[in-house]
């Protein structure tokens, strides 16, 4: 991993090796699912930088996973615009179909519910985004539930 880091921080001047923290972070996160406070101490020690430096910023952005997420995370948001055109309303017919909670993760490992802040499509509400990649816009109730089913027959189908 390390390797990786080195790869990152030698796109930076020498004396701005803490400018690679968000690529170290992710290359953690890809490595492992989720960022633990143990990686952001190592990552930490490697650019040379203060531990609660590299939590605020695994805190502040989404797309870092605190805790062990399911093998689909997905974020709806529930910004204003997004809440106006049903936005909670996709969130919670998630929260039926899945049988969770937002922040909670399927028994099966499959699914993690989050709520998100704005991902920059008001106009396409309500928005997700399935594992910080794929947006999905207009997300009526069927629309979700073709999307859930869709994933869960991908990952029986890869199973087998």
């Amino acid at each position: 991993m390390f390797e990786l880091f080195a790869r990152e921080v030698a796109k930076y001047p020498a004396d701005q090796a803490q400018s690679a923290v968000m690529a170290c972070l992710a290359i953690v996160q890809k490595a492992h699912g989720h960022v633990s406070l143990d990686s952001e101490r190592v990552i930490a020690d490697y650019l040379g930088m203060p531990q609660i430096a590299v939590h605020e910023v695994t805190t502040f952005y989404n797309m870092y996973n605190q805790h062990p997420v399911g093998r689909f995370k997905l974020n709806v948001c529930t910004n204003l615009p997004c809440q106006l055109r049903d936005g909670v309303t996709a969130l919670v017919h998630l929260e039926k179909k899945l049988g969770i909670k937002m922040g909670d993760t399927t028994q099966d490992g499959l699914f993690t519910l989050q709520q998100s802040e704005c991902l920059g499509a008001c106009a396409d509400s309500p928005v997700m985004l399935v594992n910080d990649r794929t947006m999905c816009s207009f997300m009526s109730n069927e629309k979700l539930d073709q999307l859930i089913d869709g994933l869960r027959g991908a990952s029986t189908g890869e199973a087998h």
